[in-house]
């Protein structure tokens, strides 16, 4: 199924004891980009979030927020350096006495010693958090990847339709290129019997000459090259998996054919149909930037 590659799914949950919020977002990108914001303490949930999505995504920007709050249990041990304290107390005191004024130490006071006070992280399961951090972004990315297919399924229609015309009007460049090599035949002959007056005109020659004119401007192989590549990029839009890149290489392939028929157009009407064709071709091209 076609996918865009601009997606977005979130996913809060409420899992042992953990307030765990999930973001995944996308933009376009030609290969796969990724990048994460995660707590500072739970950093090692880059590589096992950068794998995980992976797993479902092959090419985008993407970016993956994580919040965690526990909201049940203590993380955190506080210790006091009570010897250090002392000295402050001390030294304080000593002060007091010195410059002759009152003893007023307190305990709010003492706590603007930050380094007699020390935190320690407590150990945690680190295996435990990543499930509950996966859980939550599986969820997420279910979310995600189904706005990419939305988006995908209408890029899709679009692009039909754009083919479509394509082919709708590959079908006069087909019908007329026989009429402009016949009429080069009848222009040759008027001419000629305008110079040549009562003179014998030589029929073999006017027909060799219509034959060497439709030859060089004989756009068959275009026209056919081109509807097959329009059947290759039809399959792909139908079929499973990224295309984005073989789509674009297709597209490419489309400006080659229709651009060496504009070369050889010796026809207003073809002419015409090229220009047209040349602004179906532009449009699908900057829509498939867009996918997967």
């Amino acid at each position: 199924m076609l996918q865009s590659m601009t997606g977005y799914g979130r996913e809060q949950l409420l899992i042992n004891g953990r307030d765990i919020t999930v973001e995944i977002r996308s933009v376009n990108h030609r290969y796969y980009e990724f990048s994460s914001r995660v707590p500072r303490v739970y950093g090692y949930l880059d590589e096992k979030l950068k794998s995980f999505v992976k797993n479902s995504v092959s090419r985008g920007k993407i970016e993956v927020s994580v919040t965690i709050n526990n909201i049940e249990g203590r993380t955190a041990a506080v210790s006091i350096d009570r010897d250090l304290a002392l000295e402050y107390l001390k030294a304080l005191r000593e002060a007091n006495e010195a410059l002759g004024l009152e003893d007023d130490v307190t305990l709010s006071m003492m706590t603007r010693f930050s380094d007699i006070f020390s935190v320690q992280k407590l150990a945690e399961d680190e295996e435990l958090i990543w499930n509950d951090v996966k859980t939550a972004a599986e969820k997420a990315l279910e979310k995600f990847v189904e706005m990419r297919r939305t988006e995908g399924s209408t890029l899709k229609k679009d692009l039909l339709e754009k083919l479509k015309n394509i082919e709708n009007t590959l079908g006069t460049v087909e019908e007329q290129a026989p009429v402009t090599a016949e009429k080069y035949r009848e222009k040759l002959f008027k001419k000629l019997k305008e110079v040549l007056e009562e003179k014998e005109i030589d029929e073999q020659r006017i027909v060799t000459e219509a034959a060497l004119f439709a030859e060089k401007i004989a756009i068959d192989e275009e026209t056919v090259r081109l509807r097959s590549h329009i059947a290759q990029f039809r399959e792909l839009v139908e079929s499973e998996g990224p295309v984005g890149r073989k789509l674009d290489f297709l597209v490419q392939e489309f400006n080659r054919e229709i651009n060496t028929m504009g070369s050889k157009a010796q026809d207003v009407k073809i002419t015409k149909c090229v220009v047209d064709m040349k602004s179906e071709v532009e449009k699908i091209r900057e829509q498939i930037q867009n996918i997967e």
